[in-house]
């Protein structure tokens, strides 16, 4: 290896929020030129670790230090100028939309120009933002809006935003929850170049196969603890789980034997404007029904264009038999759909609000008399018992949903709507950005809605689930449904190849 490593350690970490030891005496170390990867259950600390690391916390004890020297990092500004970048998962935040793609990658010098009251060089902010993006094989331009970007152009944006200031270490958080496969692998290729390059990559990612792909070593935590760090090639993912969850991986999928009655969801002929194409779909009581394809196939489309969030062109939807006008999710609501949609943060939880208010948010009427007073005595009581059932972990009934744990968040999304007692259930990838233990309360919940004569409806690019838990499948290429198939005659290699376009 030509260039010098550089170690960096984090010794005995503790951060504390109110209700929460959320850090407990951690250790993590790696160092330049390795890919690393950060594991753990949600709420295991992973997150807090690197927003330590990364200036955004700064009431932490404990010690930080590169090549044996400690030093102090308590804001953004310190990690950056010891050469520690963060990718964070919301990207859209970190982006300016009206700016070019060359303004946001030179956006330090830019504002530091501007500060200064000198004049801005734009063609030389092109010019620099244009190498590094060629640097990277990013086939990007530099003029382009950053709003008129997709999200992994985005994400690429921002990891060369981190790689034009000298950047030591580069801590991606859930890089890949967004991208397609494609893209993904686009991504992988950019992490290889920068591992080449000598910088040390921090990878947070619930997905283990492409830990093992890309990573060359890896640290586990539970519970705000450091349990173990190992070299990938002398682990498996047998092993990591195990880890992850302190115990023994049991069987994720409930065994449970449905009582599949009548037709309950009928959709016949749906188009939307853009995506959806002749989708023909129906759905009994008791029935789990899976829709299955790749990212970007036209799942959360059809979903939409189901529950009245898209605007549908063509095609019809019956439920038990009656002819449904809906328009949008309202009307959807009242004739007894739910929807669970995947941009959790953006269309499934109110952010700023209490676990409480979210969780009646999609039933007020239940929980409001005559004159409409609110009963919060009612909503409480409600949200209590779903926390219970969903093994929702959170300090009270009254903490804010933006200060729980991804995969808690996505537990206040589904139980907003297990309240509304619905005909149908639609679910939009459930389980992404969710760990295994989430995970397996999430499937529990789904079947014991179907044990209650629910019909549900289960979008999911993730094969392994589709498989676990359905009893039959639509498989979606390019927005049309290409095969239906009962979930115990087919294998993950076959729904793998009709979602790719096999005939």
């Amino acid at each position: 290896m030509g260039a010098m490593r550089t170690l960096l350690e984090m010794k005995n970490i503790t951060i504390e929020f109110p209700g929460v030891k959320a850090l407990d005496n951690v250790d993590f170390s790696t160092e330049t030129g390795v890919s690393h990867a950060l594991i753990g259950a949600n709420g295991a600390g992973k997150s807090t670790l690197m927003k330590v690391l990364s200036g955004a916390y700064n009431h932490y004890t404990g010690s930080i230090y590169m090549d044996g020297k400690e030093v102090t990092i308590r804001t953004p500004k310190d990690a950056q100028d010891l050469g520690i970048q963060i990718v964070y998962q919301e990207v859209d935040t970190a982006l300016i939309p009206y700016l070019t793609v060359g303004e946001n990658i030179m956006l330090n010098e830019t504002v530091h120009d501007m500060g200064s009251k000198q004049f801005v060089n734009y063609k030389e902010i092109h010019r620099k933002a244009t190498e590094v993006l060629k640097s990277m094989h990013i086939k990007v331009s530099s003029k382009k809006l950053v709003s008129d970007l997709t999200l992994a152009e985005k994400q690429m944006v921002l990891i060369a935003r981190s790689i034009s200031k000298e950047c030591k270490f580069l801590i991606l958080d859930e890089p890949t929850a967004p991208l397609s496969h494609a893209e993904t692998t686009e991504l992988f290729r950019i992490v290889r170049d920068l591992k080449a390059q000598n910088v040390g990559i921090i990878f947070i990612s619930h997905r283990l196969p492409e830990l093992f792909e890309i990573c060359d070593e890896i640290t586990i935590m539970r519970n705000g603890k450091f349990v173990i760090k190992e070299k990938i090639a002398d682990t498996t993912q047998a092993r990591v789980v195990e880890y992850m969850l302190g115990q023994k991986l049991e069987e994720q999928f409930p065994k449970f034997q449905g009582e599949i009655g009548n037709k309950v969801l009928e959709v016949k002929g749906l188009y939307d404007k853009s995506v959806v194409k002749k989708v023909n779909l129906y759905i009994r009581e008791g029935e789990i029904v899976g829709l299955a394809g790749l990212v970007g196939a036209g799942k959360t489309e059809v979903c939409k264009a189901i529950f009245g969030a898209e605007a549908k062109t063509a095609g019809e939807i019956n439920i038990k038999g009656r002819s449904l006008k809906i328009n949008n999710p309202y009307e959807a609501v009242k004739q007894g759909l739910a929807l669970v949609p995947e941009e959790r943060r953006k269309e499934g939880i109110l952010v700023q609000e209490t676990v409480t208010t979210n969780l009646s948010a999609a039933n007020l009427k239940k929980f409001s008399k005559a004159f409409s007073f609110l009963n919060f005595k009612g909503e409480k009581k409600n949200a209590q018992d779903i926390i219970k059932s969903l093994g929702i972990k959170t300090p009270s009934t009254e903490t804010k949903v933006q200060n729980l744990s991804g995969g808690n968040q996505q537990k206040v999304a589904i139980g907003k709507w297990l309240v509304a007692d619905a005909e149908v259930y639609i679910f939009d990838e459930p389980t992404k950005g969710v760990d295994v233990g989430a995970k397996k309360d999430i499937f529990e919940l789904i079947a014991g809605l179907a044990q209650r004569g629910k019909a549900i409806l289960y979008a999911s690019s993730e094969l392994t689930e589709i498989m676990g838990i359905t009893d039959r499948v639509y498989v979606i290429y390019d927005g049309e449904v290409v095969k239906e198939i009962e979930t115990k005659n087919t294998s993950e290699e076959q729904i793998l190849y009709y979602s790719t376009g096999g005939k």
